[in-house]
């Protein structure tokens, strides 16, 4: 379930912020929303593997609290983030 290197590149260079970023809180919610989105798709799957569903709920709270940072920050890249990342909507 984890991010092969190629797609973590691929949404660092799509999200992040300055040139060297690789952690910012816009790059954290899009790796996040990958791996909610893949594990979504296992789970629907297998519908009894219940460690993971767990695992899955932990990572939608991690993004819910870097989603509140994001937008107590600023407004707008919180607006253009959720939309380019299709969630919340």
């Amino acid at each position: 379930m984890s991010l092969t290197q190629e797609r973590k590149q691929e949404l660092i260079s799509q999200y992040q912020v300055h040139e060297t970023d690789t952690g910012s809180g816009e790059v954290q919610v899009a790796m996040l929303t990958d791996r909610i989105n893949r594990l979504s798709k296992h789970l629907q799957v297998n519908k009894k593997d219940h460690s993971s569903r767990r695992g899955l709920l932990k990572m939608i709270g991690q993004r819910k609290r870097l989603l509140s940072y994001i937008q107590s920050g600023d407004r707008e890249r919180y607006k253009t983030l959720i939309q380019s990342l299709g969630i919340r909507g």
